[in-house]
């Protein structure tokens, strides 16, 4: 079944607005303690034509599942703007992502997105050199500290990320995609709720392009850039 990723982003900056957000999060019934809690790498990569799609596509068929093949498929024939990444979660489990845009934002920070994702057996290093293999180049490499805290309605993640510093995503994902429009206006009233502003996409665009031109300098560090 094909999933739609509808999420929303907010830049806290600081380690008190991260703290004022878990206090917001516990009064509206999150259980704190039950936060997964994880140390990511996330290696993005970009291409320069479909080309690399189709071999990707070819050269993937025989290592995705045969119950997820279906739904890498789907998500590469209809997709439009792909943004391919690989995620190394507590140095145990590495996972390929693949995200396609639903609306006016790009696939790698738009607040909708079909989205696909599964746990490889492989190391980070050899997914990657598959995916260079095919074509792709890498774009950037993300290093973050990820609380994730779960109700039964919405998923809320807080990042400590390098370049950002500390960024919340608000997330709900949905099979049902004449439900997105609606998911969103859930988020967006919540997020007033618990006193956090959506980063603006164009805003957001521009912090994405500075790390990418940049991240040797903030991969795997705690340095931090403030860009308007």
């Amino acid at each position: 079944m094909q999933k739609y990723e509808i999420e929303i982003k907010s830049l806290l900056g600081s380690p008190e607005n991260a703290d004022k957000l878990k206090k917001h999060l516990q009064n509206k019934g999150f259980d704190l303690s039950q936060a997964k809690v994880s140390n990511q790498l996330n290696h993005y990569f970009t291409y320069k034509d479909g080309s690399v799609i189709k071999k990707f596509q070819e050269n993937f068929s025989t290592i995705i599942s045969p119950d997820k093949l279906n739904e890498f498929n789907k998500i590469l024939n209809e997709g439009k703007d792909f943004s391919v990444r690989t995620r190394e979660s507590n140095t145990t489990k590495v996972i390929l992502v693949i995200k396609a845009s639903l609306d006016a934002g790009t696939s790698s920070n738009g607040v909708s997105r079909i989205e696909f994702e599964e746990v490889l057996p492989l190391t980070l290093t050899e997914l990657d050199q598959k995916l260079l293999d095919c074509g792709f180049e890498y774009q950037a490499k993300w290093s973050r500290y990820r609380e994730e805290f779960v109700s039964p309605n919405i998923t809320v993640c807080l990042d400590k990320n390098a370049g950002y510093g500390y960024l919340a995503e608000f997330e709900r994902v949905t099979e049902d995609k004449e439900s997105v429009g609606s998911v969103k206006k859930e988020l967006e009233d919540f997020m007033k709720e618990v006193e956090c502003v959506e980063l603006q996409q164009d805003r957001l665009a521009r912090m994405f392009d500075f790390y990418n031109q940049n991240w040797a300098d903030y991969y795997g560090t705690d340095k931090i850039f403030n860009i308007e």
